[in-house]
Formats: structure tokens, C-alpha cells, sequence
């Protein structure tokens, strides 16, 4: 019997953490023909993760413009991806999560009638404006979707709630506790001497990151005004934020942590740095999505600076507080961890519930157990 040909298609920094794992699988797997297709919504930032997993994309897009719009990104991955799709005729295209490149990369599958498969589908705010646009994302997806690779049972719960076939969802763990486990390490060295300076041992660190474009305004400005006077608070609390590159939250970050010594504004990090940076951490304040599956796995309470999420099961298990973006609760909410050790170990020792680390190759295996059925 032939081999299968599976395409993965991805374009931003998460997509290319939680679909690595997955590749590096593929690739030691005989039953398939492993073809990579690369947007590149997200240039750089993609790129270090490439290296860092050594993957070396069949096709890069390279669509990534500054300033670029979501129609523009739409449009250009389409019509880039209808034409690798009609040259490589692959028998399943597998998508990652909830940016515009899986959508565009789902439609142009589904225009070329190619089986998707949906990496960490059914994540569902209840909001179709939060998290923006990658709530809409996974909906559209969804529909064309033939193999729901659900990460949490929550997330299988929402897609049966939606009507998708319960013999087409799989319940597989989340692909970014793979990745995690790939690249921390306990001896790492920064290439950031501000970093490795930093006493990890006596001083109790708060990561911080902030982009999203919903908190973009009054919203940010309230998160960082409570980081900054926590500082102020605790003298052995200081925070690192590794600034996004959008102008907009840079100059809010500026406006309100200028002078703060205890508070250090760093360049974007790459993956590698981050996730080892984020283990000798004491608390993560983020409005990623990411984050709140990543940090659970180090033992770090994360306070989710947002009003809605996608991903309740770290709410529900314990190891995540949606804390929405109000300074008094935000001030609150880090108070009460930074002066209880009963709150601060009951959230660090709660159950990561995304997974083992093993969710590539439950994956890969139904992949091939299904393909197979239909051939």
C-alpha cells in the first residue's frame, strides 16, 4: 500500500511550536510522506522555531508584510496554497489552532476536496470578538474540517454541542506539552546577560506578556499600572516582559514602566529562551492563549488577564484565575498569591489537564488508522 501524504500547513510562532512535535513524528514514520507548507505570517519568529526543531519547509509562502491585514493574509495563503496543494496533491492537509492560516489553509484544502484534519480544535470562548479573529477561526474550520483532534475532553464536549460526529473527534492532549519538554532544560544558559543576572533564587519573578489586540488601550494600561505597583508593593518581586513588537503596546509599556528598576522591558524571545524563562519564573500574568497550557506543566500559576477564554480546563483545574483586565482585581489577584503560600502552592501544585507529553503521537497513529479507511 502506498504511503500517505500528509501536508501540515502553519504560519505563526504557536502554530509551528504545537505542530513541530507532530512533524518530528511524521518524519519517523514510514507509512507517510511528510510535506511541510509554511506560510510565514509571522516571519522571524516562525523562523526560530524552525531552527530550533530543525525543520526545513517543502514550501515557504513567505506572505508575511508589515502592516499586513487579516483579508491580506486571507487572500495571499490562499491563492499560495491552491497552488502547492494542485502540485503535491496530498491526501490530508493538517491544520494548527486558530490563526487566519488555518482558515485560509482549511478553505484552500476543502476548495481542492483534501481532508483537513484540525490540531487543538473545539477551544471556545462563547465570544465571536474574543479572542479576535481566531475565535471565528476555529468555527470556520471546524465546518471543513474530518478530524477533530480535540485536546482536552472540555474541548470534544463543544464540538458534539455543535453537531460534528463523535466517531470523527479524538481526544489527544495538547502538542504543546511535547514541545515543552523538548526544550527545558534545568542548567540553561540565556544569551541575555540581563537574564542570567537576574537571582531567580531569591527573588520572586513575574513573566509578563501582553498583546492581544482587544486589550490594546485602557485595558493594557490597567495591567500594567497594577504590575507596576505591585512592584512597589514587594521588594522582592521584580517582572520581565518581553515587549511585542507592535508599536501600540510598546508605547503604553513605556508610558507606564519607565523608571521602574524592578521592572525589565526585553526584545521578543524566542521559544527556547522563553519556555526555560517561564520555568525559573514564580507567576505568569499573560493574555496568551498559549501560555495557559504551557505554564500548568512548570508548576506556575497563571493569572489570565482577559475577560473570556478559550480554554477553561486550567480555570476549572485550578492552575489558571481569569482575572479579566480591571486593575483592583488584577492588584487583588497577584497580591493574594504573592502573600499566601497556601494560595500560591494550591494553584503551582494543581493538575496540568493538557497533557502528557505523548498527544503527536496519539495523532500520527489515528491518522493513519483513519486515512487508511477511506483508501
Amino acid at each position: 500500500m502506498r504511503r500517505l501524504k500528509v501536508m501540515t500547513v502553519f504560519g505563526t510562532r504557536p502554530e509551528g511550536i504545537k505542530m513541530a512535535p507532530i512533524v518530528k513524528v511524521m518524519e519517523n514514520t514510514k507509512e507517510i510522506e511528510n510535506i511541510v507548507c509554511v506560510t510565514a505570517q509571522h516571519r522571524e519568529m516562525l523562523d526560530q522555531v524552525l531552527d530550533i526543531f530543525e525543520i526545513k519547509p517543502d514550501y515557504d509562502l513567505n506572505i508575511f508584510k508589515p502592516g499586513q491585514t487579516l483579508t491580506g493574509i486571507t487572500t495571499k495563503a490562499l491563492e499560495g496554497l491552491e497552488k502547492v496543494i494542485v502540485e503535491t496533491q496530498p491526501d490530508l492537509l493538517l491544520v494548527q489552532g486558530d490563526t487566519t492560516t488555518v482558515f485560509a489553509g482549511a478553505l484552500a484544502a476543502f476548495y481542492q476536496k483534501v481532508k483537513v484534519g484540525h490540531v487543538e480544535a473545539g477551544l471556545r470562548s462563547g465570544n465571536l470578538y474574543s479572542p479576535y479573529p481566531e475565535e471565528a477561526n476555529r468555527k470556520l474550520t471546524g465546518i471543513v474540517t474530518n478530524f477533530h483532534f480535540a485536546p482536552t475532553n472540555e474541548s470534544r464536549e463543544n464540538l458534539l454541542r455543535e453537531g460534528y460526529p463523535e466517531e470523527k473527534i479524538f481526544i489527544t492532549g495538547n502538542t504543546v506539552i511535547d514541545a515543552l519538554f523538548h526544550v527545558v532544560k534545568e542548567d540553561y544558559i540565556f544569551e541575555d546577560s540581563l537574564l542570567n543576572n537576574i537571582d531567580f533564587k531569591n527573588k520572586r519573578v513575574i513573566l509578563l506578556t501582553s498583546h492581544r489586540r482587544e486589550n490594546i488601550g485602557k485595558p493594557m494600561e490597567n495591567i500594567f499600572t497594577a504590575i507596576d505597583e505591585i512592584t512597589r508593593k514587594y521588594e522582592d518581586v521584580e517582572v520581565i516582559f518581553p515587549v511585542h513588537l507592535n508599536p501600540k503596546v510598546r508605547n503604553i509599556a513605556h508610558k507606564v514602566f519607565d523608571g521602574n528598576k524592578d521592572i525589565h522591558l526585553v526584545e521578543p524571545l524566542d521559544y527556547e529562551p522563553f519556555t526555560n524563562l517561564m520555568s525559573k519564573c514564580h507567576i505568569v500574568v499573560t493574555d496568551s492563549g498559549g501560555l495557559q497550557e504551557e505554564a500548568p506543566s512548570l508548576g506556575k500559576p497563571v493569572l489570565v488577564v482577559r475577560e473570556e477564554t478559550e480554554r477553561p480546563e486550567g480555570i476549572e483545574a485550578g492552575t489558571a484565575k481569569l482575572v479579566g483586565t480591571s486593575k483592583e482585581n488584577i492588584s487583588k489577584e497577584l497580591d493574594l498569591l504573592l502573600s499566601s503560600k497556601e494560595e500560591y502552592k494550591k494553584m503551582a501544585n494543581a493538575v496540568n489537564p493538557y497533557g502528557d507529553g505523548k498527544a503527536s503521537e496519539r495523532i500520527v497513529k489515528v491518522i493513519i488508522e483513519q486515512m487508511r479507511k477511506s483508501m
